[in-house]
């Protein structure tokens, strides 16, 4: 005969079962949770105290991130910013190339069509530059407009040099992959406010216009119609200007002048429509003044929303890059040791303050470098993180980031600050992501579980860096025909 266990026992054994098993599902939830923290590079004795990384295989990424391309591009610090095309019917990457040596200020473009092998396809080269002393090309953005598509590169070029005047060189590069079709369209230059352009952004306005913004070496940024550019319209298209709001006047670049676009200029921006107050709204880094919001719903006439000053540690406002609902800002400052700030913009947004001064969160992969620039998917933020290569965070909590992948691109010498990863790009369609390393060239990847983005998969606006040419910015009305008076 069985004998049946007394029903406390029975009642004290479920409840044991119980509790074992809410803790082994906590456990496993918040080992689940816990963020892959990335290792600092391996290094070892260099001259003069530096240090250079030496990586053994297999150890210079996290498991989720893999490598599809590798293309070195040549000496180093030839190699600026990047542009990666959106649509998968153009496979073309474009690679701003600096003045590391005089024979590389101009572009490049990369065929990314099959990614597991990448190719240089086209380079081009500015005229007179073994004269120059130059920054050289820095960025490019490309746009479409009535049906052909074009790259713009910018440059920066010092006093005392040929073309100083120059700031960017427009290309028609429809043709692609057919290179023997591409042509220059254009130049645009300003004789006033020599020096160049330190970045441009190619934007889809809501009214249906293709807007350039671009910096210059005075207080302001321009933006330029680019069909009245190509159409040969007075003043080049330029339509407005966005000036730096209080902002010290800058210096009028000289003969000598080593640093070209810092105080009192723009040094970065975005761009980007907003669905739910129906406004284009413009995020610029004023370099010594904070980074400010204006509406530019008419860019004829742009409108100061709020700002970012007097941030602890601060000046050296670099680059600023807002969440596809506007709520949130990633912010960098450009000095060695200085983290991304995350900044909640709604008590500006709202007037409930005149300025934002505190961030509410930040994030960097080692305290001893630098992070540069970042493309936000929400929730994850790629960044071109200088020394410590392509590293992905998480900001679905903005007061907690917590790193999800990296790999190092850059082997050279180590605690510099900067040097490395220039820039960073992501191909919504199919979430590639691309990089600029100043040494090492270019870098293609993909991360596990991450096969595109589009915002509606996060209970977000699908607005990003990635311009809807032929539609204009998601829940935008449609635009009537804008004369070209």
């Amino acid at each position: 005969m069985k004998r049946r266990m007394p029903s406390s026992s029975r009642i004290a054994l479920v409840t044991t079962a119980l509790w074992l098993l809410a803790a082994g599902g906590a456990a496993s939830q918040q080992q689940q949770q816990q963020p892959p923290q990335p290792a600092p590079p391996p290094t070892g004795p260099a001259p003069g105290g530096q240090t250079v990384p030496h990586f053994k295989p297999g150890e210079q990424g996290s498991r989720n991130i893999h490598v599809t391309a590798h293309i070195p591009l040549g000496a180093a610090s030839t190699v600026g910013d990047i542009e990666m095309e959106q649509e998968l019917s153009r496979p073309y990457v474009y690679m701003s190339r600096m003045s590391g040596a005089p024979h590389d200020i101009g572009f490049t473009i990369i065929s990314i069509k099959d990614p597991q092998r990448a190719k240089v396809i086209y380079d081009w080269r500015l005229e007179n530059r073994e004269l120059m002393d130059a920054y050289g090309g820095l960025r490019g953005s490309y746009f479409k407009l009535k049906g052909r598509y074009y790259y713009a590169q910018s440059f920066q070029i010092r006093p005392g040099s040929p073309s100083v005047e120059l700031g960017a060189v427009v290309f028609d590069v429809t043709s692609l992959p057919d290179t023997a079709g591409i042509k220059e369209v254009g130049r645009i230059k300003d004789a006033r406010q020599i020096g160049g352009f330190h970045n441009l952004y190619a934007y889809k306005h809501s009214d249906g216009r293709v807007l350039l913004f671009t910096t210059s070496t005075a207080n302001f940024a321009s933006i330029l119609d680019m069909e009245k550019f190509l159409a040969g319209a007075p003043a080049q298209g330029q339509i407005g200007i966005i000036p730096i709001p209080g902002g010290e006047e800058a210096p009028i670049p000289v003969v000598g002048t080593r640093v070209l676009n810092i105080n009192g200029t723009y040094h970065d921006f975005y761009i980007g429509y907003d669905p739910a107050t129906h406004q284009d709204k413009f995020y610029g880094a004023a370099w010594s003044a904070g980074y400010f919001i204006f509406d530019v719903t008419k860019p004829e006439d742009p409108k100061l929303i709020t700002s970012i000053t007097g941030v602890a540690g601060g000046g050296s406002y670099h680059t600023f890059t807002p969440t596809p609902d506007g709520r949130y800002a990633v912010g960098e400052q450009e000095y060695q040791m200085a983290p991304l700030r995350i900044y909640d913009l709604k008590p500006g947004l709202d007037g409930a303050v005149k300025t934002i001064s505190r961030p509410i969160g930040a994030w960097t992969n080692s305290w001893q470098d630098l992070p540069h620039n970042q493309e936000v998917r929400w929730p994850y933020v790629f960044v071109s993180a200088y020394e410590d290569g392509l590293q992905v965070f998480n900001m679905m909590d903005p007061t907690n980031p917590y790193t999800v992948g990296y790999y190092y691109t850059y082997e050279g010498p180590h605690l510099r600050g900067s040097g490395g990863v220039f820039g960073v790009d992501v191909r919504n369609a199919d979430g590639l992501i691309v990089v600029s390393d100043m040494h090492s060239g270019f870098w293609a990847f993909k991360m596990d579980g991450f096969d595109g983005w589009n915002g509606h998969q996060w209970g977000m606006p699908n607005i990003s860096s990635a311009q809807d040419w032929d539609n204009g910015p998601e829940g935008a009305p449609k635009p009537g025909r804008v004369s070209l008076r």
